[in-house]
């Protein structure tokens, strides 16, 4: 019999219920018992959930009220001593590392100040994790028994599980130095962490569990030789503690081929290899084996919403059960499912021949637990004949396919996709047309998402208002950003996008080729859920999408208005992309589409653009090689066929963030200006990487991810950091992202001593 396993669920909640106790908890609405009282609801019922769709190997210690390697920081004492000194819950340090945290005195609690650790994209998905931060002070201990007490949690429900564990190579790896310590290279702490993991897993057994899914992916990375060389050194440490449970070595997201040298003959049980990603690396996988270990088959997608290929699938496991064996084989998600909505029937208003084609994280559970009894030999015929179906429907759909769209890409040429002239000959030319001072101000698009505004949306979407009213409303709410941002006096001014729900989504509910969800939330980070549209056919535009909004916002003020649109690269990275046909088509796709509206906004008097890209390096194929080099050159080619029908004097600006960005990625979009996430960054090294940037730029002064508010000579400070190593004249002033997630008065205060420290700047400069 093969045994099926789900290497992880989502923890958010059907109803997004982790989200809505998470906020009340922050907001002082509820306290730290309703809040665990919701997360133990929230695992209870996965497990059963999983149980009962009949999964053999069930995940546990996969839930986090925030990040899962935040989790693994606080267990292990890797906490910066700025988050001790407080004394404050553990709950209360992980939401500080996780999200800054500003607090007032009061009489029993002193003042908190406190900013977010850094966070960056996990590999190439849209999902965040907050870096572990070490220093040569680190002392690692266990501070926490969360995983032992999550995995008696389901044994008391009846549910034997796997527990969840991100392994010590990796979770070095993906580590950083601390300010304080930045001669330390994270790999080197490895003696010093692994007793740490020994008395963990050794506590795990104690308390029944047999077996632990230890996750490796940084071994989908090229490493260099000495974090190869680590493998070796934990392992067998680790194999020669007694009475530990046994190790599932687990990857995912890549191809391990380049490293199989570092993990061949490790003391491991087995090894779990994502087959969906490169499925052409399982005769190597198979091979580096020993007599008595096990191959965990990822062949279910933890990362897309298509229904699996039945027969594929089935061919390729039974290709490892040919050369291994049922008892050493298993069949398994890809990833974690944390990566995937919830449950596809919560999807009332899709239409019915889209909707056959998904399938969402509760319906994975029976695709994998399909194949498993497929491949052991037991009767699935009925199952199988369906999958059949709809597998064909979609690919001979009229929805897939779009000829007038393939013809237009196919003309696509170097002229379409290159700007008239030459970045110096372009800023001339905008300096007659703007006369912007020096350190410009901006925002980068949005401006909080009220109450207000989410009513009257839903009022809007259930027909309970006019088009005309809704119209009305959002007209107001721009208006009231306008003169806000001219009370403050920035320079260059957004509308603030009250009419936008997400900033992918809104465009592609404009978009033919586009599908939506109504509950296809999924966790991005912390609290923040994003609901990716589905790309399911040839995209084109069949009208304006964002012009009337910038026109009405630019009549009510003489300053430069921005008009705001997403790029190509990052529509395509936030939303569940095609699987039948590549990135790269779908990518110039969208880039044509989005190019129709560059133009109509410049035809309309819009003369800054921003086109922004903040997916462009989550979506760098993780091995360096023709792959990257090729992905490097049409994800720059759509953005530029997006933005290069425009005059000279049309500035283009792009935006990126919480990404480890290089800037040659960013040279060849030929953007007249940039902004870049900077504010968690406190390596002075990543400032000097951009300091030849020939363009121009804005490096983010504070975090919008939280609500910590920096005082003017907190900013001035960091601005006179960066002007250490990059020309003033190049500089823009602006916040890290888009301030939708924020409150009024925070956002505020923020903006006004963003403002406060251009002018301090300028002053200083005009002397």
């Amino acid at each position: 019999m093969v045994q099926s396993s789900v290497l992880g669920f989502p923890r958010i909640g059907a109803n997004r219920e982790l989200k809505k106790v998470t906020e009340a908890y922050w907001a002082g609405k509820v306290d730290k018992e309703e809040l665990f009282k919701v997360g133990k609801e929230l695992r209870a019922k996965n497990w059963k959930l999983q149980k009962d769709a009949g999964v053999d190997i069930i995940a546990s210690n996969d839930f986090s009220y925030y990040d899962q390697v935040l989790d693994l920081s606080l267990a292990f004492n890797v906490i910066p001593a700025r988050y001790t000194k407080y004394q404050l819950e553990p709950v209360d340090v992980l939401f500080a590392m996780g999200r800054g945290l500003q607090r007032k005195a009061t009489e029993t609690t002193p003042a908190v100040d406190v900013p977010a650790c850094e966070m960056v994209k996990w590999f190439d998905s849209n999902y965040h994790y907050v870096r572990p931060t070490f220093s040569h002070t680190t002392e690692f201990k266990l501070n926490s028994s969360k995983a032992v007490d999550e995995y008696l949690e389901a044994k008391d429900l009846g549910v034997e599980t796997r527990p969840v564990v991100v392994g010590p190579v990796s979770y070095l790896y993906l580590g950083k130095a601390d300010k304080d310590s930045l001669d330390l290279e994270p790999i080197t702490l490895l003696e010093k962490i692994l007793p740490v993991y020994a008395e963990l897993l050794s506590k795990l057994a104690s308390a029944g569990a047999t077996s632990v899914q230890i996750d490796e992916p940084v071994l989908v990375l090229d490493l260099p030789e000495k974090v190869q060389a680590a493998y070796k050194t934990a392992y067998e440490f680790l194999s020669k503690k007694e009475g530990l449970p046994k190790l599932i070595l687990t990857t995912y997201f890549g191809d391990v081929r380049p490293n199989l040298d570092a993990i061949k003959n490790l003391p491991v049980a087995g090894f779990h290899f994502d087959f969906v990603r490169v499925p052409e690396q399982l005769d190597d996988a198979i091979a580096s084996l020993s007599d008595d270990q096990t191959l965990s088959v990822g062949i279910i997608n933890g990362r897309n919403i298509w229904k699996a290929d039945f027969s594929k699938a089935i061919t390729l496991v039974e290709k490892a059960i040919e050369k291994l064996g049922k008892d050493r084989v298993i069949v398994a998600t890809s990833s974690s499912l944390l990566h995937t909505p919830v449950d596809l029937e919560n999807e009332t208003k899709l239409d019915a021949e889209i909707k056959d084609w998904f399938s969402f994280a509760t319906q994975k559970l029976s695709e994998v637990v399909t194949i498993a009894k497929a491949v052991s030999g037991e009767d699935v015929k009925a199952q199988l004949e369906a999958n059949e179906a709809s597998v064909k429907s979609r690919s001979t759909s009229s929805i897939t396919n779009d000829a007038a769209v393939e013809k237009r890409v196919g003309a696509i040429d170097e002229k379409l996709s290159t700007r008239a002239a030459p970045f110096p000959e372009r800023l001339a030319e905008q300096k007659k047309e703007f006369n912007l001072p020096l350190f410009p101000t901006t925002t980068i698009g949005s401006f909080p998402q009220t109450k207000d505004i989410r009513i009257n949306r839903n009022k809007f979407a259930k027909g309970q208002i006019s088009a005309e009213e809704y119209e009305t409303f959002i007209n107001s709410e721009i208006e009231k950003v306008v003169r806000f941002q001219e009370q403050i006096g920035l320079d260059v001014l957004v509308h603030g996008e009250p009419e936008r729900n997400d900033m992918v989504q809104y465009f592609g509910e404009q978009l033919k080729g586009y599908a939506f969800t109504t509950n296809g939330w999924v966790q991005s980070y912390g609290s923040r859920y994003v609901r990716p549209p589905i790309i399911v056919g040839d995209v084109s535009r069949p009208a304006p999408m964002s012009v009337k909004e910038s026109v009405y916002a630019q009549s009510l003020t003489e300053k430069p208005m921005k008009g705001m649109l997403t790029g190509p690269v990052t529509c395509l990275r936030w939303s569940f992309p095609r699987d039948d046909v590549s990135q790269e088509l779908q990518a110039l796709q969208l880039g044509l589409a989005l190019r129709d509206e560059v133009q109509d906004l410049e035809a309309a008097g819009i003369n800054v653009i921003q086109v922004d890209e903040p997916a462009i390096r989550e979506g760098l194929p993780l091995r360096a090689g023709k792959e990257r080099s090729d992905y490097l050159k049409w994800a720059a080619q759509s953005f530029r066929v997006a933005t290069s029908g425009v005059a000279n004097k049309t500035q283009i600006h792009s935006h990126f963030c919480y990404s480890d960005l290089d800037p040659n990625h960013i040279k060849a979009l030929d953007a007249d200006v940039v902004s870049i996430e900077f504010s968690k960054k406190d390596d002075p090294k990543y400032i000097s990487e951009f300091s030849d940037y020939p363009n121009h730029i804005g490096l983010g002064l504070f975090d919008i991810h939280s609500p910590r508010i920096p005082s003017t000579e907190e900013f001035i400070a960091r601005i006179g950091e960066i002007l250490k190593v990059y020309p003033a004249e190049n500089f823009w002033v602006n916040p890290d992202c888009g301030l939708k997630t924020r409150g009024w008065e925070e956002t505020k205060a923020q903006l006004t001593n963003m403002v406060a420290a251009a002018k301090h700047f300028r002053e200083k400069y005009s002397k």
